[in-house]
C-alpha cells in the first residue's frame, strides 16, 4: 500500500481502535520481514558434545571473554586481536548480529554535537572505508554524504555554533545555503529550508555484513568466536580473574566485556549489578522502487529533517526513512526490566505501530513528495538499547575488578569501530588513549532507579532532534534522592543544573527577574543575575551549595605511602590541604583531587561531581594492585558542603565559632575540624573562587540548619547565596584550570624527556574578546590568517572587565602574550588578545603582595 492509502486508512479506522488494534489494521498494509528465530544453545551440552556444536577447540583460559556477538562485541575481538592480544575469547549465546545489529539501519556519520565522540565517528568511518580491502569481506558501505536541514532561526544557529566546535577537527563537516542543500537533494520541497549542514564523506552501511567483516579480521588474528555459547555464570576469583560458565565449559578469563546489548541487565545482574538500561521500540520504513530516486545520477545523501523528527536514506531504487517520536507518543519495552528478556529473543522483532510514527510520516511526505505516492515493502519495529542520557557505557566498572563493559548504545553501528579501539587502547596499555569521560559507565550509581531510568530514556529518545543549546537542562525523572539539605529551601529560588544526579543551584533569580529556564546560543536571562552574584562574592559574602563534590576517606597503615604513589604532589602534613593529580603510566592527569591531612594518617580525598565513580574505581585499582593496607570509603552521600566566600566570610564564620579565623591563625590551604554555630565541620580555608573563603563539610542532615545559621549570622554583612554560574566566572579570571579542559593536556615525568626532544608544539593560553551579545564557552575555532590554529577551552563573560575571557590551546609560536587572534562564534570571528594570565589575582596573592609592598615602604 502506498504511504498516503496508509495515512487515509489510519485517519478513517485506527483512531477508532485501541492501540494494538491500530497494529493490526495496517499490518494487512505491510509485509513483515521473515527471519529465521534462534532460541540458543540446548540446556543440555556438556563438555562431551561440545566439539561437535562448536566446530572448533575449546578454550579453557583467555586473556579477555566478550560476551556478545553484536557489532560492537565484535569490533572489540577485531581489535584485541589485531592489537596482538593472544587470547581472546568471543561467547554469543545465538548467532552473530542477534539483537539490535541486524535490524539496524546502518546510518554512519562523521557528524556528533560533543567533542570526544567525534573521534570515536572518525575513526570508525575510516575503518569501514578499509575494511572490505584489509578482510576481503564486502560491507556494503555507502558513504553519498549527509544533510542537516534548518528551517528556524534557531536551529541555524545551532549549526552555526556546531560549526566552530568542528573546524578544529578532521571530520569534514559545512555549513551550505539553501541552493547547495537543493543541489545534493533534488527531491527535496525547499519551502522554509534556511540552510543545510554537510557531512560528506557521510552515509550507511550493512550493518550484518559489517560484522562479518569485523568477525573474519578477528579470526585471522587469532581470536575465538564461539557461538551458540550462552554465559549462564559468572565467578570472581579472589585474585580479580573471572570463571565464566558456559554450557560448553568454563573459561578462566583475566577479564570479562559485557557487550550484551539488551541482554546487559541480565548479564549484568549475574554478578549483583543492576545497569540502568532499557530498550525502545524504533521503527523504520522501507519502499519499494520510487521512479524519481530510479532516475538519479548518484545516490542521495542521507537526510535527517530535525523539525520533522526523521532520517531518510536511500535504500537501493527506494527511500528507507525512521523517526523519533516524541516522548509521550515513543514505547518502552518496559516488560524486559521487569520481567527479562525473552530467552529466545534473537532475531525477533516487536508488532509495527504506524499510527504510532504517522505524524513524522506526513512530514516525511511533505519534505520529499515522492514519498507520497511510494509502496511499502517493510516496516521494521525492533529493539534498541538506551541508557537515561542516550550515550553508551563504556570502560571498566566500579566496584568489580576487571568487569568492562561496551552498552547501551543507541547508535551502535556509528560507534562499533572507534568503541572497539578505544577500549581495546585502554584494555592493552591500561589508560584510555584519550578522555571519553561522558561515555563513562560508573556516571551513574545507586541514584539511578529503574524508574529514573524508564523516564531519562523517554526524553533522550524524544528529544533526539530538539535544538541542542549550550547549558541544556532536561528535566525528566528529577529530582532524584541525592538532593542537599538547603534543596527545598532554595528550589524556589533558583535555576538548577543536575550533576550525578544531584540538583545544585546554577544562578539565583530575585524580584523582577525573568525566572524561566530560557536556553540560547546568545545570553539570556542568568546574564544580569549572575553578574550580581559576582559582585556579591567580589565584594561582600555569598554562600554556595557545593555538595555534589565527590568525597572519599582514605586511612590505614599504609594510608601516606600509598598517597604518595597515588598523586603527583607531596602528601600533606597534617591540618594542611592540597591540589594534586592522578597520573596515568604515560603521564597524563587522570583526574585532579584535593587532599586533605584531617587527622593522623586520615585523609579527604574531593573531587567534581561527575567524576566521583571514575575517580573512585582508579583508586580503589591502585589500592589493589599495590596490596596497600588502606580503607577507602565513598562519603559522597553521608557529607553535605557549603561554601563561604568574600571578603566578609572570616567575619561572619567567627561569629559562629570560638575559633580563631584570623589570617595567621588559619591560613591558606590549612582545615581543621571544629563547630560552627555548634555544627561539627571540617573546614577547610580554600574557595574555587579565589577569594577568602572556607569549605564546610559536615554531616549531610545537619546542612539546612547550619546554613540557616550562617545565613542568620551574615545579615548585617548583607549575605547571599551565589550559584555554579558565578562561580565559574570567578574561577576563570583567577585563571583557574578546569579538569577535563584546560588540564586535559597536562603532561607528567614520563613525557617529558620526549617533548624536550620534540619540542611543545601547542600551548595554553589566556585570551580576552571583543564580542556582543555571544561568549564562548568551551571548544570554538581560534583562527589566524585565514586559518584554523587552535580551540577554546573552556569560557565566560568577565563582569570585573566587561570582556569575554578564555582558555585556548594554540601553537607556541602564537602564544605571546600580545598576540592577536580570532574566535570563532555563531558564524562570526571576534577579535581575541593573548594577556598575562591572571586576569583579577587570588585572594591569598593578593595578600602577600599587600605584605611585600608593607615591608618594602618600612
Amino acid at each position: 500500500m502506498k504511504l498516503q492509502h496508509v495515512r487515509l486508512l489510519l485517519q478513517k479506522r485506527g483512531h477508532l481502535l485501541p492501540a494494538r488494534g491500530r497494529v493490526q489494521a495496517v499490518a494487512t498494509c505491510v509485509q513483515e520481514p521473515r527471519r529465521t528465530v534462534s532460541t540458543g544453545p540446548n540446556k543440555e551440552s556438556n563438555v562431551e558434545n561440545k566439539s561437535s556444536v562448536l566446530g572448533k577447540r575449546w578454550k579453557d583460559t583467555a586473556e579477555t571473554v566478550i560476551i556478545g556477538g553484536g557489532c560492537v562485541g565484535v569490533s572489540l575481538a577485531y581489535h584485541l586481536a589485531k592489537a596482538g592480544m593472544k587470547d581472546v575469547v568471543l561467547l554469543e549465546k545465538s548467532e552473530l548480529t542477534a539483537g539490535s545489529t541486524w535490524h539496524a539501519a546502518g546510518l554512519t556519520t562523521y557528524f556528533h554535537p560533543g567533542i570526544n565522540l567525534k573521534k570515536i565517528h572518525y575513526y570508525s568511518i575510516k575503518l569501514y572505508e578499509d575494511l572490505e580491502e584489509e578482510t576481503g569481506q564486502a560491507v556494503g558501505f555507502h558513504q553519498p554524504g549527509s544533510i542537516r536541514i534548518a528551517v528556524t532561526p534557531a536551529r541555524v544557529d545551532e549549526f552555526k555554533y556546531q560549526m566552530t566546535r568542528a573546524r578544529w577537527h578532521p571530520n569534514p563537516q559545512y555549513l551550505i545555503g539553501p541552493e547547495k542543500v537543493n543541489e545534493v537533494f533534488p527531491l527535496l520541497n525547499m519551502e522554509k529550508i534556511l540552510a543545510g549542514l554537510y557531512n560528506p564523506g557521510d552515509g550507511h552501511i550493512d550493518p550484518y555484513s559489517l560484522t562479518m567483516a569485523l568477525a573474519s579480521g578477528a579470526r585471522k588474528y587469532g581470536a575465538q568466536l564461539y557461538f551458540p555459547a550462552e554465559v549462564t555464570n559468572l565467578t570472581p576469583r579472589s585474585d580479580g580473574t573471572w570463571n565464566v560458565g558456559t554450557p560448553h565449559g568454563t573459561i578462566h578469563a583475566k577479564r570479562i566485556v559485557n557487550a550484551t546489548g539488551f541482554w546487559a541487565r541480565e548479564v549484568g545482574k549475574l554478578i549483583g549489578l543492576e545497569h540502568p538500561l532499557i530498550p525502545v521500540h524504533h521503527q523504520y520504513v522501507v519502499t519499494g522502487t520510487v521512479p524519481e530516486v530510479k532516475a538519479l545520477k548518484k545516490e542521495l545523501p542521507v537526510l535527517r529533517d530535525l523539525e520533522g523528527s526523521y532520517y531518510l536514506r536511500q535504500e537501493r531504487d527506494g527511500l528507507l526513512f525512521g523517526p523519533y517520536e516524541s516522548q509521550e507518543k515513543m514505547k518502552l519495552q518496559e516488560s524486559w526490566v521487569t520481567h527479562g528478556v525473552p530467552p529466545g529473543f534473537g532475531k525477533e522483532l516487536f508488532e509495527s505501530d504506524l499510527d504510532r510514527i504517522m505524524k513524522h510520516v506526513e512530514a516525511a511526505m511533505d519534505r520529499v513528495p515522492v514519498l507520497k505516492n511510494a509502496d511499502i515493502i517493510n516496516i521494521v519495529s525492533g529493539p534498541i538499547t538506551y541508557s537515561p542520557d542516550i550515550l553508551p557505557m563504556v570502560g571498566p566498572h566500579q566496584g568489580v575488578q576487571n568487569y568492562w563493559v561496551a552498552m547501551g548504545f543507541g547508535y551502535g553501528i556509528i560507534h562499533a569501530g572507534g568503541i572497539g579501539k578505544f577500549l581495546s587502547d585502554w584494555i592493552i596499555g591500561g589508560e584510555p588513549p584519550f578522555d571519553l569521560i561522558e561515555v563513562d559507565p560508573n556516571r551513574y550509581g545507586k541514584w539511578t532507579t529503574t524508574k529514573y531510568t524508564a523516564l531519562k530514556a523517554r526524553e533522550s529518545y524524544g528529544f533526539n532532534n530538539i535544538v541542542g543549546y549550550p547549558k541544556e537542562e532536561r528535566f525528566g525523572g528529577r529530582p532524584t534522592e541525592r538532593v542537599s539539605g538547603v534543596y527545598e529551601a532554595l528550589k524556589t529560588k533558583c535555576s538548577m543544573g543536575f550533576h550525578a544526579g544531584w540538583e545544585q543551584p546554577h544562578w539565583f533569580y530575585k524580584q523582577g527577574d525573568d525566572a524561566e529556564y530560557k536556553p540560547s546560543f546568545r545570553r539570556t536571562n542568568w546574564f544580569e543575575p549572575v553578574r550580581r552574584e559576582y559582585n556579591q562574592v567580589m565584594e561582600k559574602v555569598g554562600v554556595i551549595d557545593l555538595t555534589p563534590f565527590g568525597k572519599f576517606t582514605v586511612k590505614g597503615k599504609d594510608a601516606i605511602k600509598f598517597l604518595d604513589h597515588l598523586v603527583a604532589n607531596t602528601v600533606p602534613k597534617e591540618g594542611y590541604t592540597n591540589i594534586s593529580h592522578m597520573l596515568t603510566l604515560r603521564g597524563r592527569v587522570y583526574a585532579e583531587l584535593t587532599v586533605s591531612h584531617v587527622s593522623p594518617g586520615e585523609f579527604l580525598l574531593i573531587t567534581g561531581s561527575g567524576s566521583e565513580l571514575h575517580d573512585l574505581r582508579w583508586i580503589e585499582e591502585f589500592a589493589i594492585q599495590g596490596k596497600y593496607n588502606v580503607e577507602i570509603v565513598n562519603v559522597t552521600d553521608e557529607v553535605g558542603v557549603l561554601g563561604v566566600a568574600g571578603p566578609l566570610s572570616r567575619k561572619v564564620l567567627q561569629k559562629l565559632t570560638s575559633e580563631d579565623l584570623n589570617e595567621s591563625a588559619f591560613k591558606f590551604l590549612h582545615g581543621r575540624r571544629m563547630n560552627i554555630a555548634g555544627i561539627p565541620v571540617t573546614a577547610i580555608r580554600i574557595s574555587y573562587t579565589g577569594e577568602l573563603g572556607w569549605e564546610l563539610y559536615h554531616k549531610r542532615q545537619d546542612t539546612s540548619e547550619l546554613y540557616n545559621k550562617i545565613m542568620l549570622a551574615g545579615d548585617e554583612e548583607g549575605i547571599d547565596n551565589f550559584g555554579t554560574y558565578a562561580m565559574n566566572v570567578l574561577r576563570l579570571e583567577k585563571a583557574f584550570r578546569g579538569w577535563g579542559a584546560e588540564q586535559a593536556e597536562f603532561i607528567g615525568k614520563q613525557a617529558v624527556k620526549q617533548i624536550k626532544e620534540k619540542g611543545l608544539q601547542r600551548k595554553l593560553v589566556y585570551l580576552t574578546l571583543e564580542t556582543d551579545n555571544v561568549d564562548p564557552e568551551g571548544n570554538e575555532s581560534i583562527w589566524h590568517n585565514g586559518k584554523v590554529v587552535g580551540n577554546t577551552t573552556s569560557g565566560t563573560f568577565s563582569y570585573s572587565i566587561n570582556k569575554s575571557l578564555a582558555f585556548a590551546y594554540v601553537p607556541t609560536e602564537l602564544s605571546s602574550a600580545g598576540q592577536k587572534l580570532e574566535v570563532e562564534l555563531l558564524g562570526t570571528q571576534y577579535p581575541a588578545t593573548v594577556i598575562q594570565e591572571p586576569l583579577v589575582l587570588t585572594e591569598p596573592t593578593r595578600n602577600r603582595m599587600q605584605k611585600k609592598g608593607e615591608g618594602a615602604k618600612l
